[in-house]
């Protein structure tokens, strides 16, 4: 499973909350975060959101991204799904459909095209969307003087774009998706992720 959303939706706090419960319920699981995920993956996530290298032109983004994500497919999550493990992803995808589809105006079908090649197809069984308002987001995000990386630094109309790409996804396909108000309490979305694993796993 995936959690996606908006940057400061608490993706983050909630996939590791989920993982917590699963293992102490006896769940063998594999918390895994992108970009990134392996050695490559990792050099690849300085790239793209790390300030310092310089101008890089949209394809050129969802490329190195989608190059992190096949790495991260064949060389992690795959393993792990034949294993017989749950697989809980800090972003997948979807990121990129939203970021560089949306966002950056690549198109929402070509970089998921893009991506279903890279990593062969393989799917979350659910995508939990963690719904946030851009200035919300940027507002969690910078509390306590944090710095942004080179997508967080994005204006507000770039981040709106990204919100309702995410949402479009949703739409269009409910019965994978869970959607919950990122503004909720930590509790009551981790409440409302549990129910709806309970419901997938056997």
């Amino acid at each position: 499973m995936a959690f996606e959303g908006g940057d400061g939706a608490g993706k983050s706090t909630q996939a590791a909350a989920l993982q917590q419960r699963l293992e102490a319920a006896g769940r063998t699981v594999l918390r895994t975060r992108e970009p990134g995920g392996t050695p490559i993956g990792e050099k690849l996530r300085a790239l793209v959101l790390e300030h310092g290298h310089g101008s890089i032109d949209p394809r050129t983004e969802a490329l190195l991204f989608a190059a992190s994500r096949a790495a991260h497919v064949a060389q992690v999550i795959r393993p792990a799904l034949e294993r017989g493990d749950v697989v809980i992803c800090d972003r997948y995808m979807d990121s990129s459909i939203a970021y560089q589809g949306a966002g950056r105006g690549l198109g929402l079908a070509t970089v998921r095209g893009l991506n279903l090649w890279a990593t062969e197809a393989v799917l979350p069984d659910l995508t939990v969307l963690l719904d946030v308002d851009p200035e919300q987001g940027r507002h969690r995000r910078t509390a306590q003087d944090a710095a942004e990386d080179r997508l967080e630094s994005e204006p507000d109309d770039f981040h709106s774009r990204i919100r309702a790409a995410f949402l479009e996804l949703a739409v269009a396909d409910p019965d994978h998706y869970l959607v919950l108000d990122a503004r909720a309490g930590r509790d009551e979305l981790a409440e409302a992720v549990a129910g709806r694993i309970t419901e997938l796993l056997p």
